[in-house]
């Protein structure tokens, strides 16, 4: 009896799963940390989609936590550059034409070209999500690959009729290069849920030291992190933790050796999403100060930001509009007027001298309970219910 119930539930789980859209989504990065690839999954998980997440296996990519639907990274033969990308969509053109789909999912512009010829091959809807201003990524800046991306995304952009981007001067930008509707979906996290953080004895720290936090899976060139490693030079009421990883890691560890600032810079390696909030948590304040070299950077709304405010500590930011717009909006932060290590020292001294962290918990409160995914979260099932 048991065993005949055992396979007639069985049944009715294989016949509801066969019944249940399937998406599969692209993604070039190993998947690990991407937070809004993951919420994005969720979101549709929660509509009653079938996921398949598609991304890439490094040779020191962490393992995946387990999550509730199919996930495969692709070891690829190329790292990086134009033979990395013409791999990727070679991989994922043969994936997606020969594996069943209801609707396509491509995140920025190195995954869109497979899934667009995809999609009119298979005659099935595709949704583009464009994480960042991808044509001016500083990496593409006077080289011929920019002109080879400029031409892809001129070509496909204006066919597409499903579009999500992160924030609004980056969708104003879109939609006057190429009249098209674009669907605003910024980097927010989850509502923050009541949960058991580590603290710093836990995260092998000293109980009575104050941290600052730089961190990101893209602390690269031009974000401002070797001058804020020089501004330790003048602050000695806190040390500095750049968590995460990037191309000016290598340059960071060696000006903090040349500097003899060993005992002020902490380095540590890129986190799973739920430690990474107890590094946060612990801090007295968030750093993220790109500079403004290109327009990528500029328009930039980065996930950290909103990770900070979540963590519920203020914010050190660069003049950027979109993340000015945040700060003085909620008034939970303060503004650097340029990037000399000088006047970043003078505005985290003056941060912890005012204890700004306890000084604005209402506002961070605030800006916390306002600026989740939830709250933004029937744009994008408006988009995908067309689907269903």
């Amino acid at each position: 009896m048991y065993i005949k119930s055992t396979i007639f539930n069985k049944l009715i789980i294989k016949n509801l799963e066969s019944t249940l859209k399937k998406i599969i989504i692209s993604v070039s990065n190993d998947l690990y940390s991407d937070q809004r690839v993951r919420k994005v999954c969720d979101s549709l998980l929660n509509m009653g989609f079938e996921i398949t997440l598609l991304g890439r296996k490094l040779h020191d990519s962490n393992n995946m936590p387990k999550r509730n639907y199919k996930i495969i990274r692709f070891p690829l033969t190329f790292k990086s550059g134009p033979l990395f990308y013409a791999n990727l969509n070679i991989r994922l053109f043969f994936y997606l034409l020969f594996h069943k789909a209801d609707v396509l999912l491509a995140n920025d512009l190195d995954t869109l070209t497979a899934n667009y010829i995809v999609s009119k091959i298979k005659r099935i809807p595709l949704v583009y999500d464009s994480h960042e201003y991808f044509t001016e990524v500083p990496e593409l800046q006077g080289r011929l690959a920019k002109k080879i991306w400029v031409r892809i995304e001129k070509y496909i952009f204006p066919r597409l009729k499903n579009i999500f981007t992160v924030n609004k001067s980056i969708a104003d930008i879109y939609e006057n290069k190429y009249s098209v509707n674009i669907n605003i979906i910024k980097n927010l996290p989850n509502r923050k849920k009541p949960e058991k953080l580590k603290t710093k004895e836990e995260l092998g720290l000293h109980t009575n030291q104050k941290y600052l936090i730089l961190q990101g899976a893209g602390i690269n060139i031009d974000r401002g992190a070797e001058e804020l490693v020089m501004a330790m030079r003048y602050i000695d009421k806190a040390k500095l933790l750049i968590v995460g990883s990037g191309d000016v890691l290598p340059i960071l560890k060696d000006m903090v050796i040349k500097e003899n600032l060993g005992k002020k810079v902490i380095f540590i390696a890129k986190q799973n999403p739920e430690i990474l909030k107890s590094y946060t948590a612990i801090s007295e304040l968030g750093i993220s100060i790109d500079k403004n070299t290109n327009l990528n950077y500029r328009y930039s709304l980065p996930n950290k930001i909103f990770d900070y405010i979540q963590s519920g500590i203020p914010i050190l930011a660069s003049d950027l509009p979109e993340i000015r717009k945040v700060v003085e909006t909620y008034q939970i932060g303060l503004i650097i007027k340029n990037h000399k290590p000088k006047e970043i020292s003078e505005k985290i001294n003056l941060m912890l001298s005012n204890d700004f962290k306890q000084q604005r918990q209402n506002e961070i409160l605030k800006a916390a309970e306002e600026l989740t995914w939830e709250s933004q979260e029937h744009i994008l099932q408006k988009v995908y219910s067309k689907f269903l």
